[in-house]
C-alpha cells in the first residue's frame, strides 16, 4: 500500500538544495552562500564586501534573484502544495532484476570502472538474493526496497505565461521543491516509516550532500537510466493519486516531478551504468519483455557507437 504526503511549500523550503537553483540562472556554487546569510540588510550588504571588487556585481544579481525566489515562494505558500508518494516493498534480487512485491524489476549492470578492483555493480547487488529463499521475516534493509515519487501542484506549471522571467523563475523553483520535498520524505521513510535509521539526527546540509545511511537513486540518473522504468514504478505508486502522468516515452508529467527507489543497506552506494553493448542491450531487451529496438530508444546516451 502506498503512503501519500502533501507538504505546504514553506515545510520542504528548509530542505532546498540552492546551489542547482543558482546553477539554472548561470551563477557558480559561491553565489549560493547567499543563502545562508541571515535576511537582514546589514547581514546581506556585508556579505557583498567578501566579494572582490570584479565580482561583486554578480553577487548583487545573485542576491536579487535570491530575494525574489523568496517573495515568489512566500506567494505560491498561499495556495499550492507539493505532494509524495511512497511504497515499502518486500524486495529480493534475481540475478540483475528486482522483485518488488512480486513485481519483476529488470535493472543494469555497470560496466565502467574507476579502479581495476572494483566490482561491477548492480542495484540488485543490494538486496538478498531470491535463492536464499524468502524469509518469514524480511530483513529491515536486505529485503526491502522503497519506490516513490514526488512533484508539483499541476497548476503551478501554467502560471505567469506571459511573463517570461516569473515563468522562468516558478521553473525553476517548483525543480528544486519536488526535490526537497523528496529529501523530506526520505528522512520521514529512514527514521520512522521504514525506521531503519530511527536515531539519525542530521543537519540538513548534511541531508543534502547525502550523509545518511541508503541511497535514492532516481529514474534517468546514472544508476538507473532508463526512463521506462517509470512504468514499472507506476504500476507500484499509482501516481495518478498525487497528478503524475506519464507519457507514451516514460517522462513524468508535471515536468518538475522525481520519481525513483530508496534502498536502506549499508554497503548501497551510487555508481555510473556507462556504456554498454549489443550483447547487454539484448538481455536487457529480452528481461523487459521489449523488442530490441525500443529498448534502444530509452538508453541511446548508454550505448557504445
Amino acid at each position: 500500500m502506498s503512503t501519500i504526503i502533501s507538504y505546504k511549500i514553506h515545510e520542504v523550503v528548509p530542505y532546498i538544495n540552492w546551489i542547482y537553483f543558482f546553477h539554472a540562472w548561470g551563477f557558480q556554487p559561491r553565489f549560493a552562500d547567499i543563502t545562508k546569510v541571515r535576511c537582514c540588510y546589514a547581514c546581506r550588504a556585508n556579505w557583498l564586501t567578501t566579494f572582490k571588487e570584479e565580482d561583486r556585481p554578480k553577487a548583487s544579481e545573485a542576491l536579487q534573484l535570491y530575494k525574489e525566489a523568496e517573495r515568489l515562494l512566500n506567494h505560491l505558500d498561499k495556495t499550492y502544495e507539493v505532494k509524495t508518494i511512497f511504497r515499502l516493498c518486500e524486495a529480493y534480487s534475481d540475478g540483475d532484476d528486482l522483485l518488488l512485491d512480486g513485481i519483476r524489476l529488470p535493472l543494469l549492470r555497470q560496466q565502467t570502472q574507476k579502479k581495476a578492483d572494483d566490482p561491477f555493480l548492480c542495484l540488485s547487488d543490494f538486496i538478498s538474493p531470491l535463492s536464499k529463499g524468502k524469509n518469514e521475516t524480511p530483513d529491515n534493509v536486505s529485503n526491502i526496497v522503497g519506490v516513490f515519487a514526488s512533484t508539483i501542484d499541476a497548476d503551478m506549471e501554467s502560471l505567469y505565461e506571459n511573463d517570461p522571467y516569473k515563468h522562468l523563475m516558478v521553473q525553476t523553483l517548483s525543480d528544486r521543491l519536488a526535490e526537497a520535498a523528496t529529501e523530506k520524505m526520505h528522512e520521514y521513510v529512514r527514521k520512522q516509516a521504514w525506521g531503519y535509521a530511527k536515531d539519525e539526527d542530521l543537519s540538513i546540509k548534511d541531508l543534502i550532500i547525502e550523509n545518511f545511511q541508503g541511497i535514492r537513486p532516481a529514474v534517468g540518473y546514472p544508476s538507473l537510466p532508463d526512463q521506462s522504468v517509470n512504468f514499472i514504478l507506476d504500476e507500484l505508486l499509482d501516481m495518478k493519486q498525487i497528478g503524475i502522468t506519464l507519457t507514451e516515452n516514460g517522462a513524468m508529467k508535471p515536468h518538475a516531478t522525481v520519481c525513483g527507489l530508496m534502498f536502506g543497506h549499508p554497503a548501497a552506494k551510487y555508481f555510473s551504468i556507462g556504456k554498454i553493448g549489443e550483447d547487454q542491450l539484448a538481455d536487457y531487451a529480452l528481461r523487459r519483455g521489449k523488442s530490441i529496438d525500443e529498448m534502444r530508444k530509452f538508453l541511446s546516451a548508454n550505448l557504445t557507437l
